[in-house]
């Protein structure tokens, strides 16, 4: 527990500040609603018996996954364009601006070495491949989040930070200047560039890196230029936060929502498939990219069910989905561009 990767507990003025937060009671931040870790009906015995003992059949695919290696640093500068690095990272570049969002790029997303380890094809890119950085986001501190490995390889590159209430501890003893971090709880504007604004908004979720819970806080994001606005989920189960969040910044342009590593037994803190279209409705979303799959195995499901599930449902919802490949280029200013269903026929 006294290795770097497992991170800093907030302390001094930063603990000081989550103190006076309304979302920090009982010693730990709280959602807005009453979250069990577990749904009714589950033990954690019971949970931790499937998951080590039931083998499901294509848990991990077994030929690697196709992908595309775009070269980032000769983007056009005035390319719009977003790229997903699989699970819940990727890159947008808009109006000039350089974003990353939940940089996991070291190969597995577990403080053990050799476990949660990366599907062949799907890791293709490091922090070498990435251009200078002008806002990293993380919406919270778990490893497949928030890697130590990558945002130290990417300290030279960030200019700014973005992220919850306590997360700053992590990056500031990793090595980040505090004056490039920035710590937010919900509902905080943050002017990043002239008519350039991002927003911090609630996540159904929880946060930690050791044997403290929720002494983190976890967000989503609300990201905000001329003609456009995105929604940036992070990890969350479904609640009244979509709805509170679309009506009062909806609609939007597009929402990165998370759709994977789900399970019954957790649905309070990842959405099962048929409530993230819920929440895309909520938002007012035209279109979806669904992220958190293909690329680790942290649940009990096919590795492809995720996006074959969402894919069916948003044809019968009538909500148009983005499934790039890892790599694939996202073209913001041309969000109807047909994509192809890259996983079907892999195995």
């Amino acid at each position: 527990m006294s290795k770097a990767k497992f991170g800093k507990a907030p302390a001094g003025a930063r603990l000081k500040r989550i103190l006076q937060s309304p979302n920090y009671r009982n010693g730990q931040f709280q959602n807005l609603s009453h979250t069990p870790q577990l749904a009714e009906g589950y033990t954690m015995r019971s949970v931790l018996y499937r998951q080590l003992f039931k083998k499901v059949v294509n848990r991990i695919p077994r030929q690697a996954l196709p992908s595309l290696k775009t070269n980032l640093k000769r983007l056009s500068p005035d390319a719009n364009v977003l790229l997903w690095f699989g699970h819940s990272s990727y890159f947008i570049q808009l109006e000039g601006k350089r974003i990353l969002v939940d940089p996991v790029m070291s190969g597995n997303a577990s403080p053990i070495p050799g476990t949660v380890k990366a599907f062949d094809g799907s890791d293709i890119y490091t922090p070498d491949d990435l251009p200078a950085i002008d806002y990293l986001f993380i919406s919270h501190d778990h490893y497949d989040h928030l890697d130590h490995a990558t945002i130290t390889d990417l300290k030279s590159k960030v200019s700014r930070v973005i992220c919850g209430l306590g997360v700053g501890a992590h990056l500031e003893y990793w090595g980040y200047a505090p004056d490039c971090i920035t710590e937010a709880d919900w509902y905080e504007t943050i002017v990043l560039d002239k008519e350039f604004v991002l927003h911090t908004t609630p996540a159904r979720h929880f946060s930690g890196r050791s044997f403290s819970r929720n002494n983190t806080l976890w967000l989503s994001f609300v990201l905000q230029c001329p003609g456009r606005r995105f929604f940036l989920g992070g990890d969350s189960g479904y609640d009244t936060h979509f709805s509170a969040i679309g009506e009062r910044f909806g609609p939007f342009d597009l929402a990165i929502l998370e759709n994977g590593q789900y399970d019954a037994a957790w649905r309070y803190i990842h959405a099962l498939p048929h409530e993230t279209i819920q929440a895309a409705r909520d938002l007012k979303a035209q279109y979806v990219l669904p992220v958190h799959s293909s690329k680790f195995a942290l649940a009990n499901h096919t590795w492809y069910e995720p996006l074959a599930t969402l894919t069916a449902l948003g044809n019968q919802n009538n909500l148009p989905l983005l499934t790039p490949m890892i790599g694939e280029p996202v073209d913001l200013d041309n969000l109807s561009q047909p994509f192809s269903r890259w996983w079907e026929g892999l195995v």
